[in-house]
């Protein structure tokens, strides 16, 4: 089992990330790797159980995920990767955080996951999914606000 975590700080207010990044649908406005993303089945973006069905950049297929949980208290969200999509990860399930840093009036974010790799590439997948999906998203969500 693979345990990917990436953590940064971003300088925007924690509410002003929390409500980009809530917007299930909306990966795209903020992820380089995302393109095209859509709500499956007419269910709100941040309805428990919606499936987000998105693009990837680069043309190579298309990523299903399901959202698993959200708490805006805890500026918090789960999904799960289904196993139709181009990457090869198996039981992938991922969380993000968002909290506050006081002082600073910047948000300390978190993103992790646990999964296999499908292809037994684990080393690769796990560099992968740390440095290019979550603190390449984060870099990008940072400066998504500057826009």
């Amino acid at each position: 089992m693979i345990k990917a975590y990436a953590s940064t700080i971003i300088a925007v207010p924690v509410d002003k990330v929390w409500e980009r990044v809530r917007n299930f649908n909306g990966l795209p406005d903020w992820h380089p790797a995302a393109t095209d993303s859509r709500i499956e089945e007419g269910h709100n973006a941040g309805e428990v159980g919606c499936v987000r069905n998105f693009a990837l950049n680069e043309g190579s297929g298309r990523v299903r995920e399901t959202l698993l949980s959200i708490s805006n208290p805890e500026r918090c969200l789960s999904y799960d990767m289904l196993p139709d999509g181009p990457l090869p990860f198996v039981n992938y399930v991922s969380t993000m955080k968002f909290s506050a840093i006081t002082d600073r009036g910047e948000t300390f974010a978190e993103w992790w996951a646990e999964f296999e790799a499908g292809d037994g590439d684990t080393e690769r997948w796990h560099r992968f999914v740390e440095d290019e999906v979550f603190l390449g998203g984060f870099r990008s969500l940072e400066a998504s606000f500057a826009k």
